[in-house]
């Protein structure tokens, strides 16, 4: 791969991969933890953030395809690169719109049925932990 796509590639991803971890894995949880925070409240100030976490990381996606695509990739940073953008893509289009109607019911005041749907989250969120990682990995051996 070209060496300035390379760069800036590797600087987005690993910015991308920094936002993830302490947005996903270290806020979310401990924000439940936080004296008077209840449920609704949490999950008010989760849709808050995750949807702004969402718009950057759609901004980080299209900024990282383009370098990746401007730079010729190999296949494995080619491969890595869309693995993300569908993991990014299943989360935001197949499970955050079920967590968004779960927790417009929980913020009504109702108490719908424990639910799965965020487990899922979770697990697309550990693999594209996992995938960013991996890309940038390679971005830099490829620079």
């Amino acid at each position: 791969m070209n060496a300035a796509p390379a760069a800036a590639a590797t600087a987005v991803v690993f910015i991308w991969l920094g936002m993830v971890l302490a947005i996903s894995f270290l806020e979310t949880p401990l924000k439940f933890r936080a004296p008077g925070v209840d449920i609704p409240i949490g999950l008010g100030i989760g849709r808050i953030v995750f949807r702004a976490l969402n718009r950057v990381e759609i901004t980080l996606a299209l900024v990282t395809l383009v370098a990746v695509l401007v730079g010729r990739p190999t296949s494995v940073v080619a491969t890595l690169t869309a693995a993300i953008l569908i993991l990014l893509t299943g989360q935001l289009i197949a499970i955050r719109p079920q967590l968004n109607r779960r927790s417009d019911r929980v913020l009504a005041g109702e108490n719908p049925p424990r639910s799965t749907v965020h487990l899922y989250y979770v697990a697309l969120e550990a693999a594209k932990v996992v995938a960013l990682a991996a890309l940038g990995i390679c971005l830099l051996v490829a620079g």
